[in-house]
């Protein structure tokens, strides 16, 4: 694409939780197709500081897809048109001139807004401290090859610890549901000898803290999976669900 574009922006705006939001409407101009979209709302927030009016605010951290801070719905996708990338990796070229692009934040009961486009995540970190780590003394490191571990689990593990946390499966889910989420951090763990000790114990915990923070259940549309920017599989839910019932079915013994 040759030559900067002129857009029009419904953003979201919402003073916090309590208060009622509306989409406001910003037009922004020769914007580079290069930038990114984040890029571009600093922009749009160096027009409204300009014009004495207050900024959009929006999370952000690293800018490179690592962090998964960037959550933005844009035209009704978490993260934006294009598969497997984060809302900072996603380039005004997949836009066009006259465009007009709508960015509200994650619709979920359990992430409430805490001002326009940022929203309370804290509920993710509220799960993983109930068992998504391993607390066993180990000692000293061992040697790799002292605990042999078949390459397709390693590989399985190493693809759920790739979640980032972002909330983008809550947020397209119709239902709000966290099981991608907790599913593979769930995984990450089952799938290796040392996350064997606290298995059960951790499945359980993991999986009632979602419950208590008020997400919804699972229906397998599968619509979490594809908008994850990590690609993270379905086959976890199936993991954590196979993990769950054998842990409770031992916990009644």
């Amino acid at each position: 694409m040759s030559g900067n574009m002129n857009l029009t922006l419904k953003v979201w705006r919402q003073k916090n939780a309590e208060k009622k939001g509306e989409l406001v409407t910003y037009p922004v101009s020769n914007i580079s197709p290069d930038m990114s979209f984040l890029e571009m709302f600093d922009v749009l927030n160096e027009q409204l500081i300009t014009e004495n009016k207050e900024p959009v605010a929006f999370d952000h951290d690293c800018r490179e897809g690592i962090c998964g801070m960037c959550s933005m719905h844009i035209n009704g996708r978490a993260h934006g048109p294009k598969d497997a990338v984060t809302t900072c990796q996603l380039h005004m070229r997949s836009f066009s001139d006259g465009d007009t692009i709508v960015v509200e934040p994650w619709r979920a009961a359990a992430f409430p807004v805490i001002k326009d486009l940022v929203v309370d995540r804290s509920a993710f970190d509220r799960i993983i401290s109930k068992g998504g780590y391993i607390s066993v003394n180990t000692g000293n490191a061992q040697d790799a090859n002292n605990l042999p571990i078949p390459k397709i689990d390693a590989d399985k593990s190493f693809e759920a610890a790739a979640c980032i946390g972002c909330g983008a499966c809550v947020a397209t889910c119709k239902n709000g549901s966290a099981m991608l989420f907790v599913s593979a951090k769930v995984s990450q763990l089952a799938l290796l000898p040392q996350g064997q000790a606290e298995a059960k114990q951790r499945v359980i915990s993991m999986v009632n803290q979602m419950d208590e923070e008020g997400f919804g259940s699972c229906t397998n549309t599968g619509a979490c999976e594809v908008e994850c920017p990590k690609g993270i599989s379905l086959e976890n839910i199936a993991r954590l669900n196979r993990e769950f019932t054998l842990a409770s079915i031992l916990e009644e013994k």
